[in-house]
């Protein structure tokens, strides 16, 4: 179809003329102010290359389309309210001007894609728009609509309403992708010959979603936006979301001044004359940029708790698993849980909250107090079109601080367990009429969870769920504890600098950093003899409970934890590396120094009250021969004893309710203690080991056999 020239136009309305230097020059036709010029003199300029126009004395400005409108022609119908579908993009495919095809051909675009692409031309909403079909294996969805470039630089879509999608051509497994800003340019990009996408709604739009279906089986990914403002930080959005979905080799594109404020890649491509290939290999870059592992050396556990000890004083086992817990997040599902409880002020969370200062702040989710609704309406991102709250945690740390129960560990278990890589639960909100209204929540993981109460008691569900700890509570740990605030708060910016320019705390720092890069997806393990003869005894004789099923588990993600932190030492096959014996012993020797109490479901803080307060009064009373309080020669111990008894050794007074509640039921669960009325008063309940409760009643009869038998 052949485009009306300004020229030809101008003649068929009968308006006389002057050519001069690609212009022509006529009295103005819309405001008679060139009633009172010269014969010879006129201000009305017209543009033979653009059609555009000027009145160099009322200002009055348009191109064709405007003058067409002026005398009244109607060239092209109107698709505001047509049907679209396949039949309206082949129409304007059809009427594709021959004008827009140069322009199109100017901007890179060759004929073939033109054709390929169903490019066209048409009126909507008052004004005229390149056609640019988007569509996907359904079919075509709408038109990406961008202005008549004579006119303006509009741009729409139609029909309105569209949610973004991705456009251009997508790349087979293992080929080179680039990911640009806009649909000509990708278009661009296709005809030289390379594979192309652009959101259709502009740079910040990019999906996550997209990364899973069209993305993630590329070879290399190049990310190249505008060179503007809206342009760099929608890249950077990208970049971030790519690299956290573990798409590499990776890479960023900035392009050169020399393109201008607001260049694109065309811009490049044609402006600059360059081939696209110098763009991907002189002005890409490498995203995150490579941190050199050689400048690292191979970590003993005790160098680890040298750097760790810089801010958190003594507890070395603690702080040992709670950095490993936090690294295990940067693998494929061998991530694990902690569960710090003990009382308030002991410092429970600040272990965890130390450790995590050193990983990456986007990698790390801090919670305090938070409920269930609240928790996945927060970290979660609505999916209007299923319904669904999506809350991805994978290779996140996720640390819960002075959480006062554990209602919302409940609502996780599943998720807790690593049963499924996705986890749907159901949750219900108040609709604005007053209403119920469900939504479906689906929890993407594996992350590492940390979890700190002054809450003694859980519910076995969620005791196995987690490896569980205590701080030390001791003089020597709360002395160095006391010196370090000093140091710290009596000089904080001082404190601050020396602590961060510390080599080797910048080093761990750093080596953090390499470790998510290096994007560890499978730790093989050398030799399971040795960890099973360890774990289930030599003979294989040791008894075992359900519970052990899942300490195995994280004996077995401590190993592994223990290989990803020296990883360039180990053996490595592309993804997968292998954990040797080194890494084995290593956990051992770390599962050995916390696994007792993990064997009765208990926090240390708890077994420690057995061992170091019950234990010591029983066998006092045993030697002083003391059955105060007691009848039938029993030598059982009032809370009263226990409270004081605990004074003594940890210097702070024990909750009475806190001690009746939570810690002696836990500790009757576990099977550690009995608790009896006494003979004397049978409103007084006395407290007994159990395992010298059978010996003493069958030494001195301080147990009815009906008792027994019960």
């Amino acid at each position: 179809m052949k485009t009306l020239t300004i020229k030809e136009y101008l003649n068929q309305k009968g308006i006389t003329y002057e050519e001069k230097n690609n212009e022509l020059i006529t009295k103005c036709i819309f405001n008679d102010c060139d009633k009172d010029s010269r014969p010879n003199e006129a201000h009305l300029y017209f543009s033979i290359d653009t059609s555009q126009y000027q009145c160099k004395k009322c200002d009055e400005k348009g191109n064709l389309t405007t003058l067409k409108k002026h005398f009244g022609d109607v060239t092209k119908k109107s698709y505001r309210n047509s049907r679209f579908d396949a039949e309206l993009v082949r129409k304007c495919h059809s009427q594709l001007p021959e004008r827009i095809r140069t322009y199109l051909n100017e901007r890179g675009i060759s004929d073939d894609i033109i054709w390929a692409y169903k490019l066209g031309y048409g009126s909507f909403y008052g004004k005229n728009f390149i056609t640019i079909p988007v569509w996907d294996e359904d079919g075509y969805h709408f038109f990406k609509l961008r202005q008549d470039p004579q006119d303006g630089n509009d741009k729409i879509t139609y029909p309105s309403g569209k949610q973004s999608q991705l456009y251009g051509m997508y790349a087979p497994a293992g080929e080179d992708l680039i990911l640009c800003e806009g649909e000509l340019d990708a278009l661009s990009l296709i005809t030289q010959g390379y594979y192309a996408l652009s959101s259709t709604h502009g740079a910040g739009t990019f999906k996550e979603e997209w990364i899973d279906t069209d993305i993630e089986n590329a070879g290399r990914v190049f990310v190249c936006f505008d060179n503007d403002e809206a342009g760099k930080k929608g890249s950077d959005k990208v970049l971030k979301m790519l690299d956290s979905n573990r798409i590499d080799p990776l890479y960023r594109v900035a392009l050169p001044e020399e393109v201008g404020e607001g260049g694109d890649i065309t811009d490049y491509i044609i402006k600059l004359k360059k081939d696209a290939t110098e763009l991907l290999t002189t002005h890409a870059e490498r995203y995150p940029e490579r941190i050199d592992s050689s400048q690292f050396k191979e970590l003993s556990p005790d160098d680890l708790a040298d750097v760790l000890d810089l801010t958190i004083k003594k507890d070395q086992a603690n702080k040992i698993v709670t950095f490993l817990c936090l690294l295990s997040a940067y693998t494929e599902n061998a991530q694990f849980n902690l569960s710090f409880n003990s009382p308030s002020s002991t410092g429970k969370s600040y272990i965890a909250l130390e450790v995590a200062k050193l990983f990456p702040n986007d990698d790390v989710v801090k919670l305090g107090k938070c409920s269930r609704t609240a928790f996945f309406h927060e970290q979660g991102k609505y999916d209007k079109e299923n319904n669904q709250i999506i809350i991805d945690f994978s290779r996140k740390i996720l640390i819960f601080t002075d959480m006062p129960h554990t209602g919302l560990l409940e609502e996780l278990r599943s998720f807790l367990s690593h049963d499924d890589k996705i986890t749907l639960s159901k949750i219900t909100d108040k609709g604005s009429k007053g209403g119920n209204r469900t939504k479906t929540v689906a929890l993407i993981g594996y992350p590492s969870v940390v979890f700190c109460s002054a809450g003694l008691r859980m519910d076995e569900q969620e005791m196995t769920r987690f490896i569980l700890l205590s701080p030390e509570i001791n003089q020597d740990k709360i002395r160095a504890g006391i010196s370090n605030t000093v140091q710290k708060e009596v000089d904080n910016d001082g404190y601050t600098k020396w602590l961060e320019n510390n080599p080797d705390r910048m080093s761990l720092k750093l080596r953090i950093q390499a470790i998510k890069q290096e994007k560890i997806e499978e730790i093989k393990i050398v030799n399971k003899e040795s960890i099973l003869s360890h774990f289930l005894g030599d003979s294989g004789a040791k008894k075992v409970q359900p519970r052990h099923q899942r300490d195995i588990k994280r004996l077995l993600s401590i190993i592994k934890s223990f290989a990803l932190l020296n990883l360039w030492w180990r053996k490595r096959e592309g993804s997968s590396i292998t954990a040797n014996e080194e890494d084995i012993q290593n956990a051992i020797a770390l599962w050995d120094r916390i696994s007792q109490s993990q064997e009765y479901n208990l926090p240390p803080y708890i077994y420690s009250i057995y061992t170091k307060v019950i234990v010591p009064i029983w066998e006092e009373k045993q030697a002083r021969g003391d059955n105060s309080g007691a009848s039938g020669g029993h030598f059982g111990i009032g809370r009263q004893e226990l409270l004081q008894k605990h004074y003594d050794i940890y210097n702070r007074m024990l909750d009475g309710n806190q001690l009746r509640m939570q810690i002696l039921p836990m500790l009757e669960t576990a099977g550690l203690i009995i608790q009896e009325s006494s003979g004397n008063d049978k409103r007084k309940r006395l407290i007994f080991p159990a395992s010298y409760k059978k010996k003493n009643s069958e030494n001195i009869g301080g147990v009815k056999k009906e008792t027994q038998t019960t």
